[in-house]
């Protein structure tokens, strides 16, 4: 035990600890599994899209990368960093980790759908691909 905490803070803040990776494991796995298809797309059919879904699908793969990267480096400062003074600056630079990961994943989830309608579809895919998160959007923004 440290010096600045007794043992019921410390259990508390291994609590806040443990949620924090406990989200990031959740998000990092999500990721990895659309990476992981993605990256199977690229090797396995990549050479007969169109150039635009190859280009596409290239930006995809970087972007959920970056995502990943994001997402988990919140494991990689809690072991840096570990043992803490002060878990409020974890948790902020751990909550701002995640929020900038979001950005990617949406970027990437937008490109993945975009790949799958464009098939179908052609050049009207990318239009298409953004009615979901236009709807979950308006939903977001009647939550109340």
């Amino acid at each position: 035990m440290n010096d600045y905490t007794s043992k019921d803070d410390r259990d508390e803040l291994l609590t806040d600890y443990n949620a924090i990776i406990r989200e990031s494991a959740l998000v990092i796995a999500f990721t990895g599994i659309l990476f992981g298809f993605l990256l199977n797309m690229s090797v396995s059919f990549a050479e007969s899209f169109t150039l635009v879904n190859q280009i596409t699908l290239m930006v995809a793969i970087f972007s959920i990368t970056i995502a990943i990267s994001l997402f988990i480096l919140p494991v990689v400062y809690h072991h840096i960093n570990f043992p803490y003074r002060d878990l409020e600056k974890f948790k902020r630079r751990a909550h701002r980790f995640m929020l900038f990961g979001f950005i990617p994943t949406g970027i990437t989830l937008y490109l993945s759908l975009e790949i799958a309608l464009s098939s179908f579809i052609g050049i009207s895919a990318f239009a298409l691909s953004a009615v979901p998160f236009v709807l979950v959007y308006v939903l977001f923004l009647k939550r109340k």
